[in-house]
């Protein structure tokens, strides 16, 4: 089944880790901890900017990718570090005036079934938690997160332009 999304859709609201990492940390023997992230998914976040869609980052930790990404294409909303996403997410929703039908959430654990039972249009990742993809409505990628799950809601936005 393919993904459905909204063509009034502005805003792409999303986590990390899961979403656009495949959940993994790497430490070394210096206790420096990196993630992974697919070329496809970061070519997402160029598709998005270059047709002048706005970009939001929830991720209950804070690492240096997403530093790196906002450098990289100076994201709209970068919030690190959140335990409690729905209120972000409400926030970000007031700030920016948007109607349910023009910015989508994405999420794969816990801490985003509160932003994903909130917003209408909501997507995760197959290797989510159980809890995530038993939410009502929630649409569910093809590919697993950190492996261009990212990238196939972009190209679903950007096809039905």
């Amino acid at each position: 089944m393919s993904l459905k999304i909204p063509n009034t859709v502005k805003f792409i609201i999303t986590d990390f880790d899961g979403i656009i990492t495949d959940n993994c940390v790497y430490i070394d023997s210096n206790k420096n901890m990196s993630r992974k992230l697919n070329f496809k998914d970061i070519m997402a976040f160029s598709i998005l900017k270059k047709n002048n869609y706005k970009i939001g980052i929830i991720s209950g930790e804070s690492n240096s990718a997403i530093e790196i990404l906002n450098e990289k294409f100076e994201l709209d909303e970068i919030h690190q570090g959140i335990r409690k996403k729905i209120d972000v997410l409400k926030n970000i929703v007031e700030k920016y005036s948007l109607k349910e039908n023009e910015y989508i959430y994405i999420g794969d654990d816990i801490n985003d079934i509160e932003s994903l039972e909130y917003t209408k249009y909501c997507y995760t990742v197959p290797n989510a938690v159980d809890k995530v993809k038993k939410i009502k409505n929630i649409q569910i990628t093809k590919s697993e997160g950190g492996n261009g799950a990212f990238r196939e809601i972009v190209d679903t936005i950007i096809d039905n332009m």
